[in-house]
This record gives structure tokens, C-alpha cells and sequence, in this order.
């Protein structure tokens, strides 16, 4: 004879409340099959912390410093989306990108990477990338860009930013084979002793090594889990005015300077050479129409004409003058307002 069933008591909590599951996640209709981790529509970036040295051990790994504009390439299956550091959608500037992204054969994925053109050498040329762009401000298509991937932070399903940076790298190798000419390339591993690394990109004429921490999840921002150091130094400044010129072609002798001390400007030098006259003609149209009758910067010249600070240039420099100002400067081209560039903080590095 069977015994009636017993009717099941539900599992009670320390507050004697019933127990529940969570709720069954919602698929996203884009990702029908992926019942997992909901695609994000943006990852701020994690960004490099400048270190004089290149730190020493296992637990870090080392690849060439880039010199282009950061992207976040975003595979879906709708299409691919191509999003700058500043969170911009720049999909149709880079096509020849967007086309090699479709062609890795993944559902959805998020590649974080440097949009580079490279010279003969196999090196990043900084005003190359520019000039492919038509320029700052300019709405070229780009065809010689390509992608160097250094990171994957989603694939099929799985958001990856928590996971170390070694099971990232092998997940990136596996989706992007090393070497060959593809539009979309691994930043690969530099595999020299720590202590001879900068010295072999310096001898070569690259900008400097990156080095990042292995055992480190994705985290945006400068948090220090990844290091730049530079062969030469190259930062971004604030245009604060130029010097007129009547000899140079494009009437700029120089560019003034500047760099954020808190909430104020600093004036840190000028730069007159890395621009040719077509840049100069340029720059001169556009400081034009920027000019101001109060400058930031209480500098005295006849010649020196004062603009709004808006445009930000990158400059290369080999070190400070005894007066905190820029060594052996030279112009390297505009920053563009999508790129997000961050403009020279004295604090914490002059100890002014």
C-alpha cells in the first residue's frame, strides 16, 4: 500500500521567508543563443601609467609602445561597430578594420586595440595615421590603417574583463593567428630579457615597451596594472597661441605650450620644428579663428598671437630646461576631440 506523498515544505531562510531562484535571465534578442553575459555597449579603456624604468619579473608581460589612435573594436551580429577612446563611433572611417573584424568568424566579441599606420619598417608613424584621416577635424576614410589587437574583453557570450590578462592573451591568439599582413594583427609579445628591452625598441626607433601585469582582471583607467615607458618622450599640450613669423612658410615661427597645474595653465615652451608648411598653413587658419584678447598664459611678445585653449597637440621632447621648459621639441600632429587625449599634468611628475 503506498503511503500518501507528502507535500514539499519549501527551504526557509534564517528569517524563516521562503527561498527563491533568481529569475532565468532574459536572452538578448541580438545574441539569441547566448543566454550568458549581455554584450556592453562600451568599456572605458584601461590606460598605460608613464614609468621611468621597465619593471623586472614573471609577472609581467612586454609588447611594443603603439603610436596611433585607441579603439574598441565591437563585433556583433548585426555588424561591426569601431569606437574611439572618447567613446566616439568612427565605424566608417576605418573600413578596411570593420571588414577584416567580420571576417574572424566570431558571433560577438570586443577587440581593444591601437589603429596604426605603419612606415617600411614595420613602426608606428603617428602622422601617417593623420594624414590618412585627412587631418585633424578632416573626414577621410582611412585605407592604409590597420588594427593592432592587444586585448579581448568579450566573446561569444562571456565578458572577459574579469579574467586574468594571460587567459585573455590566449583567447586573443587563438582569434587573431600571429603574424601575416591582416588589416587586424596581435601586439605580440616581446620575449627578451626585461633588461634589455627598452634599449632594443630605443635602438630600432620605436616610442618605448608596455608592460603589463599577467594576473590582472581589466580595469579602466590608470590603476597601474599597466606600465608605458618611452624611449622619447612624447605627451600631449595645450595650444595656447603661436609666434607670427614673416621668413616661415605659413607665418607660424612656433606654437606656445601649455599643461594643466590643477585648474590652471602652465606655460612649458614652444615648439617651431615637426611641422611643414602645409601644417603650418593649416594651423594657422584654424588658430585664426581661436584667436582671443585674453590669454591664459600672461606671456609678452609682439609677434605672439593668443587662441582659446582648444587645440591639443602631441609633441615629442627630449627632457626639461632648468626653467621647466620643453627640451629638443618637436610637433607630432593634432589630437582629435574623439581620441580623448588627456593634456600634460604637471602635478605629481615636475613636483612643482
Amino acid at each position: 500500500m503506498k503511503h500518501p506523498r507528502r507535500p514539499i515544505l519549501p527551504l526557509l531562510g534564517e528569517s524563516q521567508s521562503k527561498l527563491h531562484s533568481r529569475p532565468i535571465r532574459k536572452r538578448d534578442p541580438d545574441q539569441p543563443s547566448l543566454p550568458f553575459d549581455p554584450m556592453p555597449l562600451r568599456v572605458e579603456p584601461c590606460l598605460a601609467l608613464l614609468k621611468p624604468t621597465v619593471p623586472v619579473g614573471p609577472d609581467w608581460l612586454y609588447e611594443v609602445k603603439w603610436d596611433g589612435y585607441r579603439l574598441a573594436i565591437h563585433i556583433e551580429p548585426k555588424g561591426v561597430r569601431v569606437i574611439t577612446r572618447g567613446g566616439h563611433d568612427w565605424t566608417h572611417r576605418f573600413p578596411i578594420i570593420v571588414a577584416a573584424a567580420k571576417e574572424l568568424g566570431v558571433t560577438t566579441a570586443i577587440l581593444d586595440g591601437e589603429a596604426v599606420v605603419l612606415d617600411d619598417r614595420g613602426r608606428s608613424d603617428f602622422g601617417a595615421l593623420q594624414r590618412s584621416l585627412g587631418g585633424r577635424g578632416g573626414k577621410r576614410v582611412s585605407t592604409e590603417s590597420i588594427l593592432v589587437a592587444f586585448d579581448l574583453l568579450y566573446l561569444d557570450g562571456h565578458d572577459l574583463t574579469s579574467t586574468e590578462l594571460d587567459v585573455r592573451r590566449h583567447l586573443l591568439e587563438d582569434l587573431i593567428p600571429e603574424g601575416g599582413d591582416q588589416a587586424i594583427r596581435i601586439s605580440e609579445e616581446l620575449e627578451l630579457p626585461a633588461e634589455d628591452l627598452l634599449e632594443h625598441a630605443c635602438h630600432r626607433h620605436l616610442e618605448g615597451i608596455v608592460a603589463k601585469h599577467r594576473d590582472r582582471p581589466y580595469r579602466s583607467g590608470r590603476t597601474g596594472d599597466w606600465l608605458k615607458i618611452k624611449c622619447v618622450q612624447s605627451e600631449s599640450f595645450m595650444i595656447v597661441g603661436y609666434e607670427q613669423s614673416a621668413s616661415a612658410r605659413g607665418g607660424i615661427g612656433s606654437l606656445l605650450l601649455a599643461g594643466r597645474q590643477g585648474f590652471d595653465w602652465v606655460y612649458l615652451g614652444s615648439v617651431g620644428t615637426g611641422f611643414s608648411a602645409r601644417d603650418a598653413e593649416e594651423l594657422k587658419k584654424t588658430l585664426d579663428r581661436l584667436k582671443t584678447s585674453r590669454p591664459v598664459i600672461p606671456l609678452k611678445g609682439k609677434r605672439l598671437v593668443f587662441v582659446q585653449p582648444t587645440l591639443i597637440a602631441e609633441i615629442e621632447f627630449r627632457g626639461w630646461t632648468d626653467d621647466g621648459n620643453l627640451r629638443h621639441a618637436s610637433y607630432k600632429g593634432l589630437r582629435e576631440v574623439q581620441d580623448n587625449a588627456a593634456v600634460f599634468d604637471m602635478k605629481g611628475i615636475l613636483g612643482r
